[in-house]
């Protein structure tokens, strides 16, 4: 890979032992996967659960947060992480173990001394700070990558917990894959006769479009909605395409800001497919429940305000045997 005078000097030891670190493991990810040069970016976001990361993650982490040079340790550009794992509230109540607890802590510390910034959200886009168009950024979480990458513009790959934490401790990331104006066109054209309302029916048809791409590297171009999807509704749609298909990047023509028209992001003779409301039934009554439920979880981590507060509102309108209707379409 080609490194500039300052990438060189992390390499190095230079800089100090844990951009070195991070330098070391960017340059062995930018060598697999081809890039050229390293891009500067200016946020990075970690998922870095305790579930994951285990002990030796753990201990990895705090290996980094206990240097000598803590002027050297600290992350370069804002930071940023994803929801935890563990709740220390309700721990009894949720049957976590006090060695859970233990483990979260250590990471939080080594975290915090690492200048990570505690945000502790999937939904940063909405809630932090939103990425620009053309803004390169080192992001992990899948729903956070698809939404930046096509409603914001932005430029992410699905980054790994300790990728992400390499590019906020360098300010850097190899450039490949969604880096690239190559990587950004569409590879099939997926048109729609009809618009979902309800947020579920938004993430049916994400679901049903990411079948369809079925890899990380495949980018759906949309057309046929009748109408701009809110940024919820956005977000539904982007986190199932990346749930089901690995999807990391679509373009809804006339709506997201790279696909003005057809022609912006889409070559001649692409692949074509057609979604019709049959196949988001189809993919509902895949998920159907023959009997009554016991349990009814909101995936409040990608939820808004607006949603959890919709969420409630339906839950008390069901417990009184009232079906919660869906908001009118907007033409």
């Amino acid at each position: 890979m080609k490194l500039n005078d300052q990438e060189k000097a992390m390499l190095a030891g230079d800089l100090g032992e844990v951009p070195q670190l991070a330098m070391q493991h960017q340059v062995k990810v930018g060598t697999f996967f081809g890039a050229e040069d390293m891009v500067p970016v200016t946020q990075a976001h970690i998922m870095a659960d305790t579930e994951s990361l285990g002990e030796a993650g753990v201990r990895w982490l705090e290996r980094l947060a206990t240097t000598t040079s803590p002027g050297d340790r600290t992350v370069r550009i804002p930071t940023i992480t994803d929801p935890r794992g563990t709740d220390f509230s309700k721990a009894k109540q949720l049957k976590q173990q006090d060695w859970m607890l233990a483990l979260e802590r250590r990471a939080i510390d080594a975290f915090v001394k690492l200048g990570v910034s505690m945000t502790d959200t999937c939904i940063n886009y909405q809630t932090i700070q939103a990425p620009t168009r053309g803004e390169h950024v080192a992001f992990g979480d899948t729903g956070v990558v698809i939404y930046s990458n096509s409603v914001c513009g932005a430029r992410s790959n699905f980054e790994g917990g300790p990728s992400a934490l390499s590019a906020g401790l360098t300010g850097r990331t190899p450039r490949y894959g969604y880096h690239l104006d190559s990587h950004r066109r569409a590879t099939l054209h997926v048109r729609t006769d009809w618009t979902p309302v309800t947020l579920n029916d938004w993430g049916a048809l994400g679901g049903v479009i990411g079948k369809l791409a079925g890899n990380y590297w495949a980018v759906p171009v949309v057309e046929g909605l009748d109408r701009a999807p809110t940024s919820d509704e956005l977000k539904h749609f982007g986190a199932a395409m990346a749930s089901f298909g690995s999807s990391a990047l679509f373009h809804l023509v006339g709506i997201t800001p790279e696909a003005s028209r057809l022609e912006d992001v889409a070559d001649a003779n692409l692949p074509g497919y057609r979604v019709t409301q049959n196949d988001i039934v189809a993919l509902h009554q895949h998920y159907a429940v023959e009997k009554d439920v016991d349990v009814v979880v909101f995936s409040a981590p990608q939820l808004s305000s607006t949603s959890c507060a919709r969420s409630r509102s339906c839950a008390s309108a069901a417990s009184s045997g009232f079906r919660c209707s869906p908001p009118p379409a907007r033409r």
